[in-house]
C-alpha cells in the first residue's frame, strides 16, 4: 500500500491510489465503498510476484482451467454446491456478469423482480437493458429483514423473467436461511423463472451457514446461473475477476453470446494467480479466518456502540459481508439524505440508502472492515448525532 505522511492513527491505511480513500476530502473518515483497509494476503503478493518474474503474463494457454477447476472443487467441498462444470465458467466481474445475465435472459419490456434495498448495479443492470424493475422490498422482522413473500406472488406477471438475488446480502447483511430459499426455489420453479443468484460475498459469513442457490436441488441448478468472486473475502477488488457459471450450458452459451467481443472469458492472469494462491494454500485459509475474526470483532463492537449510544438507529447486526445496514429516520436528519447530512457534520463519509432504491430512504450503509482505530473514530464522530 501506498501512503502518504499522515498524523493521526486512524489516517494510517490512507491509500494514494485508493477509490476509497480519496472520493472524499482528507478529513472524512471513509466508509462507504466495500473495500477492505485490511492488507490483502501475503502469499497472494508472493504469487502475483512470482507470475510477473517469471515472465508468465502471456495469454494463459489453459484459458483459466486450473482455475475454474478449483473453485469448483471449492464450492463443492466446503459449500455443498456439486457438479458444477468447470468447463460452463465464464470468467469476469460481478457487476458485469449482473449486466450480462439481464441481457442473456430477458428482452426489452420483460421484467425482472428484485428484493429492495439492493446492491445499485443490481438496478443499473435492469434498467440499461431496458427491463421491468419489478420491486419486492424487504420487510424488518425480529431478527432482520425478511422477504416478503406474499408481495412477491403478487407483484410477479407473465411479464416476469427473472428473479435476481443477493446472498449474503448487500446492503442488509443478511445470510438467507435454507428454508427461505426453498420457498423462494418454489416461486422460481412454479413460475418457470430463471434465476440470477450474485454471492459474491460468499465466504464473508459470521451467522450462517451460507446456502448456495444452486445447491438445492437439480431442477432449480438448471434454472440458475451463479456470480461469484475473489474481491470480497480475499480483498482484491482491484485485480477486478470474478465467474459466472451455471450447471446448464445453454444458459451459460446465452451469456456468451451477449458478452462476445466484449469479455475475454479468461481470468487477467494476475488475477488468476492471486485467486489460486487465496483458495488452494493453507496461508490462504489462514488469512481468510483471520480476517473474518478481525470483522466479526468490529461488527461487534459496532453493535455494542448503537446499542449503547444510539437507542434510535434500528439496526440488525449483518450475518455476513462487512456492510451495516442503519436505519435512522427517527432523526430529523435521517428523514432526507442522511449520508449528506453525516459527511457534512460528522465528517464520515457513508453510502446513502437511496442508491439502493427508494426503499432505502432514511438509512445509510457503514462498511466496517477496517483498522480499530478507524473504527473508533468514525464511531466517536457519530456519536453526538445518533443520540
Amino acid at each position: 500500500m501506498t501512503t502518504t505522511e499522515h498524523s493521526a492513527p486512524w489516517e494510517t491505511p490512507y491509500d494514494t491510489f485508493s477509490t476509497k480513500w480519496n472520493h472524499y476530502p482528507r478529513d472524512v473518515i471513509p466508509m462507504w465503498v466495500a473495500d477492505m483497509d485490511m492488507p490483502h494476503a501475503q502469499v497472494i503478493t508472493e504469487a502475483v510476484m512470482r507470475r510477473m518474474t517469471e515472465n508468465r503474463i502471456g495469454y494463459p494457454g489453459y484459458g483459466g482451467k486450473r482455475l475454474a477447476e478449483a473453485l469448483v472443487a471449492r464450492l463443492s467441498e466446503r459449500h455443498g454446491l456439486h457438479g458444477l462444470p468447470a468447463g460452463n465458467a465464464i470468467f469476469m466481474s460481478c457487476v458485469p456478469g449482473l449486466h450480462a445475465t439481464a441481457r442473456a435472459l430477458a428482452s426489452p419490456g420483460d421484467a425482472i423482480v428484485v428484493q429492495t434495498p439492493l446492491y445499485g448495479p443490481f438496478l443499473d443492470a435492469i434498467s440499461t437493458a431496458r427491463l421491468q424493475r419489478q420491486d419486492n422490498p424487504l420487510v424488518p422482522g425480529p431478527n432482520g429483514y425478511e422477504i416478503d413473500f406474499d408481495h412477491l406472488e403478487s407483484v410477479i406477471t407473465p411479464a416476469t423473467k427473472v428473479l435476481m438475488v443477493c446472498n449474503p446480502h448487500n446492503p442488509t447483511g443478511r445470510v438467507w436461511r435454507r428454508a427461505e430459499l426453498e420457498r423462494l426455489a418454489d416461486v422460481v420453479l412454479r413460475h418457470r423463472l430463471w434465476l440470477v443468484s450474485d454471492e459474491l460475498h460468499n465466504e464473508l459469513v459470521f451467522d450462517g451457514p451460507y446456502v448456495p442457490f444452486a445447491s438445492l436441488s437439480h431442477e432449480l441448478a438448471m434454472r440458475t446461473i451463479t456470480l461469484t468472486g475473489p474481491a470480497k473475502t480475499f480483498n482484491t477488488a482491484g485485480l477486478s475477476t470474478g465467474i459466472t457459471i451455471s450447471h446448464n450450458e445453454a444458459l451459460i452459451s446465452r451469456v456468451r453470446a451477449i458478452t462476445h467481443g466484449l469479455v475475454s472469458g479468461y481470468p487477467n492472469v494476475l488475477s488468476e494467480a492471486a485467486w489460486l494462491a487465496a483458495i488452494t494454500t493453507p496461508e490462504g485459509d489462514a488469512w481468510h479466518q483471520a480476517t473474518l475474526a478481525d470483522l466479526r470483532a468490529n461488527r461487534d463492537q459496532l453493535t455494542a456502540f448503537l446499542h449503547d449510544h444510539a437507542p434510535r438507529v434500528a439496526y440488525h447486526p449483518s450475518e455476513g459481508t462487512y456492510l451495516a445496514w442503519l436505519d435512522v429516520r427517527a432523526y430529523d436528519w435521517g428523514k432526507e439524505k442522511p449520508g449528506d447530512f453525516l459527511l457534512e457534520h460528522a465528517k464520515v463519509g457513508l453510502s446513502d440508502g437511496l442508491g439502493y432504491s427508494p426503499t432505502g430512504a432514511g438509512h445509510v450503509r457503514l462498511n466496517f472492515a477496517t483498522t480499530r482505530p478507524v473504527l473508533d473514530e468514525a464511531l466517536n464522530r457519530l456519536k453526538p448525532f445518533l443520540a
